[in-house]
This record gives C-alpha cells, sequence and structure tokens, in this order.
C-alpha cells in the first residue's frame, strides 16, 4: 500500500528551497554592490570617456513632442 502524502513535509521541502534561492540572489546583488564600489565593472563607459570618444548616442538634442 502507498503512503499517504505528507503536505507539511513538501511544504517545508519547498519553503527550504525558496528560502535557498532568496539568499542566492541577495548574494548575488551584494557582490554586485561591493563590486560597484570598489570599481566600476568592465564594459562600462565613464562620462569622460564618452566627451573624449564622442560615442554617446544622446549627442543629439531631445524635443518635446507633447506638448500640443
Amino acid at each position: 500500500m502507498a503512503f499517504k502524502p505528507n503536505y507539511n513535509q513538501q511544504r517545508a521541502e519547498r519553503n527550504r528551497a525558496k528560502e535557498q534561492k532568496k539568499q542566492e540572489k541577495l548574494q548575488r546583488r551584494e557582490e554586485g554592490v561591493a563590486a560597484r564600489r570598489a570599481g566600476e565593472p568592465e564594459g562600462t563607459e565613464t562620462q569622460d570617456d564618452v566627451l573624449t570618444t564622442g560615442t554617446d548616442s544622446d549627442a543629439e538634442p531631445k524635443t518635446d513632442t507633447n506638448n500640443a
């Protein structure tokens, strides 16, 4: 005969998995914050880089088209 399901055990396993996933996400975010505080991550341009290289895509003046 099969065992009847233990819903409390299943729920506890789901909650443990959810909490572990939440902790991993929090750790990744904290590592990202620490990396940004230590220095800029690779592949990002600073404002000085944009001004010297002229690769700023927002160089054109923006106009407000919502005013009728």
